[in-house]
């Protein structure tokens, strides 16, 4: 099979086509007009569902259109972890890093790797993945006209507090269509009480899990933690770097950004956080490693709670502290 890679931004994506020994490359849009265009592309070529592999990275949201409407064409589509093909790339000792450059390297690794397929969420995760996405961009704009409050006066001022009041009554409008979603569905709503068993997930967390930390798409706890962009990433290289170890940030940077406060809560409320933190405290880790320690831990038992169908159960956790 012709192995193909596919470099996602925010505004379009370049896709590296090897055949044959042979390289050929093109850029299309990320718009549902993009996506048309890359069908009908894939069509011209002679490029079928049988005798082509297509390969992304999992990086941010970006991928998931253009991975959806792959799928929904009937080809197989692998979304890879940005870290496996770094690593990949380190190995051919690649220094190049363009867009282009990205394309072809995630071909080559789809070429020698064969990673597995991709399986896109049912309609109803989908249907909950779009409303999220939805509450943010209103929740985004509220925080601009909050903003731009500060510096205005008059009729502006006038203005902006009647936006203001009609995107609140729409956050709370779509927050009450996420419930709704969840409720209307028994598995999402059993999914959604198992999550919130975990003292310091509520509602939100427990939604955004329901989106994206689908049992089904994670082989082991590690891949999901590397997916939300919590794995520890080692530099230990230079005599300013000193070994430090950060994450990698690499992933889903929604996901990532909403555990922070309920990490914050967990290590009050929840006494496995706790006890991690009082170690890692004990063994000199300042306040921010034990955060995102937390935060790790949280993806670690919502992905095992989705998994086994339990209810957290705070003393197996402590036990495995």
């Amino acid at each position: 099979m012709d192995a193909i890679g596919i470099d996602i931004a925010k505004r379009k994506f370049d896709l590296a086509w090897l055949s044959g020994g042979k390289l050929k490359t093109k850029v299309f849009d990320n718009t549902d007009k993009g996506h048309a265009e890359l069908l009908a592309w894939l069509k011209k070529h002679n490029l079928t569902t049988e005798n082509c592999h297509l390969a992304m990275e999992a990086t941010s949201q970006y991928y998931e259109p253009v991975a959806l409407a792959l799928f929904d064409a009937g080809y197989m589509v692998s979304v890879v972890n940005p870290l496996q093909i770094k690593a990949f790339g380190e190995s051919l000792m690649r220094r190049q890093k363009t867009d282009r450059a990205d394309a072809e390297l995630i071909a080559r690794f789809c070429e020698v790797n064969k990673p597995e397929p991709w399986h896109a969420p049912p309609p109803k995760v989908r249907e909950l993945q779009r409303l999220l996405a939805r509450l943010e961009a209103v929740q985004g704009m509220h925080v601009q006209e909050q903003n731009r409050r500060h510096e205005a006066q008059g009729f502006a001022l006038e203005s902006i507090g009647r936006v203001i009041e009609t995107l609140e009554l729409e956050i709370a409008y779509l927050e009450g269509q996420i419930r709704d979603h969840i409720d209307r569905n028994p598995d999402l709503r059993e999914q959604d009480e198992l999550l919130q068993s975990i003292p310091g997930v509520g509602p939100v967390v427990s939604s955004y899990a329901i989106a994206w930390l689908r049992g089904e798409r994670f082989d082991d706890v590690r891949q999901a933690v590397a997916f939300v962009g919590l794995s520890p990433r080692h530099n230990q290289s230079g005599s300013s770097i000193q070994g430090k170890s950060r994450i990698s940030r690499l992933g889903h940077g929604r996901l990532r950004k909403i555990l922070y406060w309920p990490a914050m809560s967990a290590m009050r409320y929840n006494a496995a956080a706790a006890a991690l933190t009082q170690r890692l405290t004990a063994a000199g880790k300042n306040k921010k490693v034990a955060i995102i320690a937390v935060m790790r831990k949280l993806v670690h038992w919502m992905v095992g709670v989705i998994k086994s169908g339990k209810p957290f159960d705070v003393n197996l956790a402590l036990a495995r502290i």
